[in-house]
């Protein structure tokens, strides 16, 4: 295990360990970006949950950093079912340029996450449903629809994000 990914290691899933620091320095260095984002795969759990706590931290300033990344993003740590994993998964996904067909993916993802267990997973699906659908007249009808669904039915935390994005939905004249 590269060095860096080691500095992600030990504790349990229950802390960022040294995440914020690791964020700090990869968004200085794209050469050490790509090794975080690699690994958000790794078979520690630890380590992935951290990795992808980083890569989500360094990405909110520079989401530039992201861009090489998109496909390793889009496939192999897509495929990972972790949810602290996903729920920083979920956040990067509005920061990358797509192509029609990398947004359609995208889309199926974001759709998937909703049915999560996990409801930040949830919550931020919505949330980044919400940010790709505000260039997109189709999709932010079937957003919306969504939204309304799990403002009614959804567990309380996503009640109450579905209301807020809805509420933000309608000052943008939805």
């Amino acid at each position: 295990m590269h060095p860096l990914l080691r500095r992600l290691a030990g504790g349990d899933r229950r802390s960022t360990g040294l995440a914020d620091e690791v964020a700090r320095d990869i968004s200085q260095a794209s050469n050490l970006f790509a090794i975080v984002v690699d690994g958000m795969t790794v078979d520690d759990p630890v380590v992935r949950m951290r990795a992808a706590d980083a890569v989500e931290k360094a990405s909110r300033a520079q989401p530039d950093l992201l861009q090489p990344h998109k496909k390793t993003i889009l496939t192999n740590v897509a495929t990972v079912v972790q949810s602290e994993v996903r729920w920083h998964l979920v956040q990067l996904i509005p920061r990358l340029r797509l192509t029609a067909n990398e947004r359609k993916q995208a889309i199926a993802l974001l759709w998937s996450c909703l049915e999560c267990r996990s409801k930040i997973v949830q919550v931020n699906a919505m949330q980044a449903l919400a940010d790709l659908a505000v260039q997109d007249g189709r999709l932010r009808k079937i957003v919306i629809e969504r939204l309304r669904s799990l403002a009614v039915e959804g567990g309380p935390a996503v009640r109450a994000r579905a209301r807020n994005l809805l509420r933000g939905s309608r000052n943008e004249n939805a």
